[in-house]
């Protein structure tokens, strides 16, 4: 009996089970259950145990079939093979498990506003407010989903995110704690039999990265870019995307009041054009401002009854009054908030738009030697895609303020299975048919390092964004910088000349050589290391800083 039968009878023999509830039912009983509060807006506050409050890379997993052997890049610190043996194991415990719960909830949704590749996900859990926060992020299932590549070819979750698995039955078949005994949690994919398990992990961010990672490796085998990214129309109807790491202003700068939103993280890229993976948001609320991003803010906080509202807060500080704290870190930096896209007032309701005219990669450059915003060719889109650059402070703790080099490919390393030429290739493929423009956009320190410089200022940024969505970088004389392989503008509307050129702004001309040297030494380590024996077009590799 294969899988599908087998889950098939389990559910079947439940007494229990509500498929597709509504999402009054599923608020209704994460309430009665415990396993959420009623906020003083009406949204629920949830809290997760010390282990759940992110993801846990070191224990998600890839199940190594032959079938999908060559397509995945096993050499990538996050693609972590499972054998098939151990993944059945944890799927007959799951089914046992599943077999003992109380009560079930099973929703089906698609991921993908565009019909003609809508994934079609079933998620079957004993958590109702997993089933919500599925219900917030997922899309309904279209009337025209027969058209789709993924019909009758649908992905399976099961999420059972308080459960642990039984230590001894998986000593020497999962990762070892500290302790020499096996971890009890698992975030499993196989994507041979569409199935995913997640076990022990109660971050709800599991649940959504695991379908990001699904797709994926899925799309790219259809011809379809994903890309961790957001995308916003103008008025005329000109998409542009937004690529960037944590901390870039990638939300901040996607919520233009004179663009409308069609997804704030996950996207793909096809033949017809760009669609919105998701219908929701999963957006970071440590230190949220709500004069800063008044937009995230309402979504969460605006009062409604709480069986209408729906938004879910996870791991932020609240008091007895039901009122937040989201300034408050002790639990962790790491608090989120789940909630419709239709909670926003500034969006495209059907989440899809034509081929991007521009697309903007955002770092936050914390050497202060990147230029604030630069053109890329066809091989320096596709190099800088690969690297996937920002900079972190690292040890402020502690008082120590060292800028960090992090580079994660294409801007999503956990979520990109495929190996890197695949996304790298498309991305210029779909360049040069679309003719796309590509800029690098600097939201870090200018002046000077992190400690000496300063940020550059938002309305700069701003004003630099506009020139690139709006063509008017198209026009203007560039120079080259050699190390970083960047074309600067001379000039952009509304921007100080001095400013861009960064090495205008060091008042020491030899730190800041010194510095930027530091920095593409950097980025040319971690290139000989990642992608040294990736056959990466040489052309490509050329444009590495420091080459």
């Amino acid at each position: 009996m294969d899988w599908k039968a087998r889950l098939a009878t389990v559910i079947e023999e439940q007494n229990n089970t509500l498929v597709n509830p509504a999402r009054e039912v599923m608020i209704r009983r994460a309430v009665e259950k415990g396993e959420a509060v009623i906020a003083a807006s009406g949204c629920l506050a949830t809290w997760t145990p010390p282990e759940s409050t992110g993801r846990s890379p070191k224990d998600t997993v890839i199940v190594r079939h032959p079938s999908v052997e060559e397509n995945i890049d096993w050499t990538s610190p996050n693609n972590l093979p499972l054998d098939p043996e151990t993944f059945e194991l944890i799927f007959q415990d799951t089914c046992a498990a599943l077999r003992d719960k109380k009560e079930l909830y099973i929703t089906d949704r698609v991921v993908g506003a565009d019909s003609r590749y809508a994934l079609p996900v079933r998620t079957v859990t004993d958590n109702a407010l997993s089933a919500l926060f599925t219900d917030n992020m997922f899309r309904p299932v279209p009337s025209d989903l027969e058209k789709s590549l993924f019909y009758k070819k649908g992905y399976t979750l099961l999420a059972l995110p308080y459960d642990k698995l039984e230590a001894h039955k998986y000593v020497g078949k999962l990762r070892a704690l500290p302790d020499g005994s096996p971890s009890r949690m698992i975030v499993a994919m196989d994507f041979e039999r569409r199935l995913g398990i997640i076990i022990g992990s109660a971050y709800m961010g599991s649940i959504k990265k695991m379908i990001f990672t699904v797709m994926n490796y899925y799309l790219p085998l259809e011809g379809i870019l994903p890309l961790h990214c957001s995308a916003n129309e103008g008025e005329g109807g000109e998409t542009a995307l937004l690529l960037g790491l944590s901390g870039t202003g990638k939300t901040t700068l996607s919520a233009d009041p004179s663009r409308a939103l069609l997804g704030d993280d996950e996207h793909g890229w096809s033949r017809e054009g760009i669609a919105n993976f998701e219908y929701g948001c999963y957006a970071k609320m440590i230190n949220i401002n709500k004069e800063k991003e008044p937009e995230i803010y309402q979504a969460v906080n605006h009062k409604d009854d709480y069986l209408r509202h729906g938004a879910i807060v996870e791991n932020a500080m609240i008091y007895p009054d039901g009122l937040f704290d989201y300034d408050d870190e002790r639990l962790t930096p790491n608090s989120r908030a789940s909630y419709p896209l239709r909670y926003l007032t500034n969006i495209k309701d059907s989440s899809v738009g034509g081929h991007p005219s521009t697309i903007l990669f955002l770092t936050a450059d914390a050497y202060g030697v990147l230029p604030p915003v630069s053109r890329l060719n066809k091989q320096q889109a596709m190099l800088w895609f690969l690297m996937g650059y920002t900079s972190k402070l690292a040890g402020t703790e502690t008082g120590v303020v060292e800028p960090e080099a992090t580079f994660s490919r294409f801007f999503g390393q956990p979520f990109m299975p495929a190996k890197p030429q695949v996304y790298a290739s498309m991305l210029g493929e779909k360049m040069d048919e679309h003719d796309t423009s590509v800029y690098l956009v600097n939201t870090g320190w200018t002046g000077g390092s992190f400690g000496t410089g300063k940020r550059i200022d938002l309305k700069m940024t701003r004003a630099m964004v506009n020139a690139a969505l709006t063509g008017a970088l198209d026009h203007v004389e560039y120079k080259e910088d050699p190390l970083f392989h960047l074309s600067l503008p001379c000039s952009c509307p509304g921007v100080p000349e001095t400013i861009l050129d960064p090495k205008n702004t060091w008042s020491d001309k030899k730190r800041y050589e010194e510095t930027a040297a530091l920095l593409a030494g950097k980025f040319k380590a971690y290139f000989d290391k990642a992608y040294g024996g990736q056959n990466i077009d040489p052309d490509v590799a050329a444009q590495c800083p420091g080459k």
